[in-house]
């Protein structure tokens, strides 16, 4: 199985590990960087401001010695780990912190500019040419009497900011770190809770497609994925139950058509051998045209015999004679039972007796029925077709004297193909369909059919039908 969703979700966890490391390496690297430069600034120029509105001003208010001004911003500069100068507003530079003090010769900061820094109250560089490393500079005006005075200035390595940036972004990478193993754990809980069932239907779905309806997708989640896969294993089922029913249809198609056409063979031939005499021949006629009349009702009727169901539907209800229908099935036994000189006795205790159903589907009930009791009946027996009529219903019983029904296959004479002992029968071909066929139709008329038999004494049919007004 070619693993495509799979590989784009490993694909998208891969990019998204990188494209984190290099964003914290550079933009976050920066913004770090910024956000402690801009508060060091803050600091200092607080500290610078201090300064300037006390101990220098003080110093040019002549209320102290450059020296003791010197002393004083050497302590705090060692405190600070930073360069505390004083400049006057030419450049030059009073005092260092981080030099000797001379006031002889002071240093001249060339091209000193205090508005090329702009509104910015910090600076990161060389500060005008006197560093050879890039410092952290604030500078801050000494002012009286609305007049700059000089500027104290506050430098700092970035060294500093640098070593708090690289441990500031360590612990980022840390979290980055758990982060990412976090997402690997959402990434592992996707592929059992979504991939691996999402597998299991693919692989499901492959089984469908070569034909394996019977396969079913083993996902009970209450999810989505586990509804989907219920769905397929239902549907499935049905397209299963859809081609077993076709299997079915097409072997009560042949079934259905064996016996009639097997009549209609015999009595021909019967009629070109000349067993049959010219003065008996238009009888024989007469079964073979109604033979060839269920014939043509059986192709009706076996095309919509899949669409029954036990409420009845793809019905044609009519009214009719139940006993006119079995008299006329039962003639087209006549020749096979003369054969075996086995007796159909109709116990009909009234001429007519109506009934609501379909004729077609009930006359192949009778049929089945007969030639069911006439298979397994024995020689110079008979056999009993009754109707009566109880509570409104219309009681019709089949009835033989032959080989019975073992007790242990009642429940399975219903079942499609099977067959209790083909040794035991007179017809070693059936296919083992005529019983369910009555069963599904006496079923789709909402009516009861029930099975009495001993084994060496014989077996009873008895089905209900609606009697008609």
């Amino acid at each position: 199985m070619n693993r495509t969703l799979y590989k784009k979700f490993i694909l998208a966890y891969v990019i998204f590990g990188i494209a984190g490391f290099i964003f914290l390496s550079t933009v976050g690297s920066r913004v770090i960087e910024r956000h402690l430069t801009e508060n060091s600034g803050s600091s200092l120029t607080r500290e610078a401001r201090s300064i300037a509105s006390s101990q220098a001003s003080r110093y040019y208010q002549e209320e102290s010695t450059l020296q003791a001004l010197y002393r004083n911003l050497s302590t705090l500069a060692t405190y600070q780990d930073a360069q505390i100068w004083l400049i006057s507003p030419e450049g030059e530079i009073l005092l260092n912190t981080s030099e000797p003090l001379d006031t002889e010769d002071p240093e001249v900061i060339t091209n000193f500019d205090p508005v090329a820094l702009g509104s910015n109250y910090y600076s990161t560089g060389d500060f005008f040419g006197q560093f050879d490393t890039d410092m952290l500079s604030v500078m801050v005006p000494v002012t009286s009497n609305y007049s700059i005075n000089g500027y104290v200035a506050i430098h700092t390595s970035l060294d500093d900011i640098y070593r708090q940036r690289e441990a500031l972004l360590l612990q980022v990478d840390l979290l980055f770190l758990v982060i990412f193993l976090f997402s690997f754990g959402i990434l592992a809980l996707f592929a059992l809770t979504v991939y691996r069932p999402l597998q299991k239907i693919i692989q499901g779905a492959d089984e469908y497609a070569e034909g394996n309806l019977t396969y079913q997708i083993q996902v009970n989640s209450q999810d989505e994925m586990g509804y989907l896969a219920r769905t397929l294993n239902y549907m499935s089922g049905e397209l299963n139950k859809t081609g077993e029913y076709q299997k079915k249809f097409v072997a009560n198609v042949s079934h259905d058509f064996r016996s009639p056409l097997t009549s209609i063979k015999g009595y021909v031939e019967a009629i070109v051998d000349g067993t049959i005499p010219p003065e008996m021949q238009d009888r024989y006629l007469n079964i073979v045209l109604f033979e060839t009349e269920r014939l043509n009702k059986l192709t009706q009727s076996l095309l919509t015999l899949n669409d029954i169901d036990s409420k009845g539907n793809m019905l044609d209800i009519t009214r009719f004679d139940i006993n006119a229908v079995i008299k006329n099935t039962a003639a087209t036994f006549e020749g096979i039972c003369t054969s075996r000189k086995i007796t159909i006795s109709l116990v009909i205790p009234s001429p007519t007796l109506y009934v609501s159903a379909d004729m077609g589907k009930i006359q192949q009930v009778l049929y089945n029925l007969i030639d069911n009791a006439i298979k397994f009946s024995n020689n110079d027996s008979t056999i009993i077709v009754e109707t009566t009529e109880k509570y409104r219903k219309v009681f019709v019983s089949v009835k033989d004297s032959g080989i019975g029904i073992p007790k242990e296959s009642l429940s399975k004479i219903w079942d499609r193909f099977y067959k209790i002992d083909a040794s035991r029968g007179k017809d070693r071909k059936g296919t083992g369909l005529g019983l369910s066929i009555v069963k599904e139709i006496i079923s789709a008329h909402n009516q009861n059919i029930n099975v009495i038999s001993t084994e060496g004494v014989g077996t009873e049919f008895i089905f209900t039908l609606d009697k008609a007004e």
